[in-house]
């Protein structure tokens, strides 16, 4: 035997924290949620839920209430038994427990004739087992076997650990086989991630800037136009008055040439101030000046737009010629996407959707040459430049003309209505510019917002469906068991035991450094990737196990192996820091120690009918860590003694 080296000590460093991760809590899913006046039939559908996800000292609670308060179906007797004994030896059993272990086994009348009734039939025939030093173990297991699938598979998974001797190695022979099967069932690598991938928020594109005309601006229009048309309507009274019929042609080309000039002149001026808008917004950061603060929600949507587009490069282009190229347009998107949402006091995980969709599009319109295709849609046509040109000139040579038959026909009133025209025409010309050019920009950002919304209702429909099959809180929990359950039957092929020459195996799941985090209403944080630590006491010491668990991927890496006799464990604890850290501590007599964080601070990330101190208990409940302390305790206090001790409790 070993004794414990370096290997076994500083395991904190392996799981040294690297910031807090913002979890991820979904709010709407009420798996682990009862109300205040729940039936006992509602207590006991939760207390299944519970024992799904990993939880069996809240599933038993459950549902020995419930059938205490009357619903003692066959299938609620079923689940009160796997429920007391789940995960645990015989000699981990109080004596209160074990009382209420002979009690259930002793009233043993069935309420129906269906699966649940034959798994409970079977159940007890398996605890019978334990007081009986004859029994065929060949035909019990022929009797689980011929079970539905689903009792079946509850009974492997929490009665595996309680019986012993050759039944033992035989249960667990088919429940690691089990586990092998649907450790990577259900679509298993393709799911996982989903369920840390928060309910996304709606497209919010950004409201075009209404029409700002001022007042001003209309009474100029109005007032010089009025001017413009009595002055204008004076000369050519002047020339009918005169009979000049060349002069009055003249004058009726100006107007239609004046026409059309503002008109193709008014569209030319709007494509250029357009054009230069665009290329302001699509300038380098050069051009636009940052404002983004380190921290907060600004500052969390400037990472994630610098992480995507530093992720979604195009193909065959230079990273930093493509980040310099499109810093201005990722300023811009930044501004519209922290607008729209910065009053909803939401984390940026939830629109990390329309961030990478955004910037997505922006990739493959530099892919299709069409990124600044804005500069040809807004160019301005020879024919417009052309039409303005001809009909100002024409307006100019005919205003000339006209005006000079009308000053031959009245001089002096001929004059001032030219003048008036100059000034009026000067006047309103600016004026309904203005107006235009304003109607025009709010129509031109009504269309844009309008395809950006199109375009962000189409991607969130398609993230909305992806998310769709997210896994369940006790897919998770199912998942999870089949791993440790990988884990363990690993270290028994390591050190060449059998299941039956395991007095007790304990799991701790820690969060590895840095890992996402998610859980649903009333759960346990679930993570991304775990610290696992797996006990296993045998008649000649502990062996323990360090291994890394990537829940995606349904990958194990051990990474240290130790072993050591039970008299050398001086001390077990879980110590807990002012900001909500618990820290799993097993000390040896040689000085060394066993250090796992086993919870993160800020865990009580609490929702609504949410007590405080529940998601922190919820979560060290499913770790395995309360069960672990029973085992590791009774060893730092009684060494091998304890064994013996809880073996006699046991036979009693």
């Amino acid at each position: 035997m070993t004794a414990p080296g370096t290997s076994t000590t500083n395991i904190a460093e392996d799981s040294a924290h690297i910031g807090v991760q913002a979890g991820t809590v979904h709010g709407d899913i009420h798996t682990y949620m009862m109300s205040a006046d729940a039936s006992p039939e509602e207590k006991f559908e939760l207390g299944v839920r519970f024992l799904d996800g990993g939880r069996t000292g809240r599933a038993w609670t459950l549902i020995d209430e419930a059938v205490m308060a009357g619903y003692s179906t066959d299938r609620a007797r079923f689940y009160r038994l796997l429920a007391l004994v789940s995960g645990r030896t015989r000699r981990e059993l109080s004596k209160e427990e074990v009382a209420m272990l002979r009690e259930a086994q002793n009233r043993r009348h069935v309420a129906s004739d269906d699966e649940w009734t034959d798994g409970l039939k079977v159940v007890h025939c398996l605890l019978d087992s334990m007081e009986k030093s004859d029994t065929d173990s060949r035909i019990l297991m022929k009797e689980v076997d011929a079970l539905g699938a689903q009792q079946r598979a509850l009974i492997l998974r929490h009665l595996e650990s309680f019986l012993e001797g050759s039944l033992k190695d035989q249960m667990w022979y088919r429940a690691c086989k089990l586990a092998e099967e649907k450790r990577m069932a259900g679509d298993r690598v393709e799911r996982v991630w989903k369920f840390f991938q928060p309910d996304p928020l709606g497209p919010r594109p950004r409201e075009p800037r209404p029409t700002v005309i001022p007042l001003s601006t209309w009474v100029q229009a109005v007032v010089a136009t009025a001017v413009l048309v009595a002055a204008t309507a004076h000369i050519g009274y002047l020339l009918v008055q005169a009979g000049r019929t060349s002069a009055l042609l003249a004058y009726l080309l100006s107007v239609i040439g004046g026409f059309f000039g503002a008109r193709d002149g008014a569209e030319w001026r709007f494509r250029v101030i357009r054009r230069r808008a665009k290329d302001k917004e699509y300038g380098t950061l050069r051009q636009r000046e940052s404002n983004a603060s380190p921290g907060g929600f600004v500052g969390q949507v400037d990472r994630r737009f610098d992480y995507y587009f530093a992720k979604y490069v195009p193909r065959g282009v230079d990273r930093d010629v493509w980040l310099t190229t499109t810093a201005g347009i990722r300023r811009s998107m930044r501004d519209e996407v922290v607008e729209a949402y910065r009053e909803t006091r939401v984390g940026v995980e939830r629109i990390a959707w329309l961030i990478r969709h955004r910037v997505g599009d922006v990739r493959k319109r530099w892919e299709k040459g069409t990124l600044r295709s804005y500069r040809e849609e807004l160019a301005t046509p020879l024919s417009t430049k052309a039409a303005t040109i001809f009909g100002f000139a024409v307006l100019v040579a005919g205003g000339i003309w006209a005006v000079g038959g009308a000053v031959a026909a009245g001089p002096l009133s001929a004059l001032r209505s030219a003048l008036v025209v100059l000034a009026g025409g000067w006047i309103a010309a600016h004026a309904w510019l203005c107006v235009t050019l304003e109607r025009r920009r709010h129509a031109a950002d009504e269309a844009e917002s309008k395809q950006a919304k199109e375009s962000d209702e189409a991607a969130f429909a398609r993230w909305r469906a992806r998310l769709a099959d997210k896994p369940e809180d006790r897919e998770m929990a199912a998942w999870l068991d089949c791993d440790r359950k990988a884990l363990l039957n690993e270290a028994l092929r390591h050190y060449k035991l059998k299941m039956s020459n395991v007095i007790a195996h304990a799991f701790i799941e820690a969060p590895a450094p840095s890992s996402a985090r998610a859980r649903v209403r009333g759960g346990p944080w679930r993570y991304k990737k775990y610290q696992l630590l797996l006990f296993l006491l045998t008649a000649d010491g502990i062996r323990q196990l360090t291994a890394t668990l990537d829940v995606e991927r349904g990958s194990l890496h051990v990474r240290q192996r130790a072993n050591y006799r039970f008299e050398v464990v001086a001390a077990v604890r879980v110590s807990q820091a002012d900001d909500g850290e618990r820290t799993f501590e097993l000390t040896l007599v040689n000085g060394e120690d066993v250090r796992l964080r086993v919870l993160e601070p800020g865990m009580e990330e609490l929702q609504q009918g949410e007590i405080p101190g529940t998601v922190a208990e919820a979560t060290l409940d499913a770790s395995g860590i309360h069960h672990t302390l029973h085992i590791l305790e009774g060893i730092a206090a009684e060494g091998k003694e304890w064994i013996r001790n809880t073996d006699a409790k046991g036979a009693a």
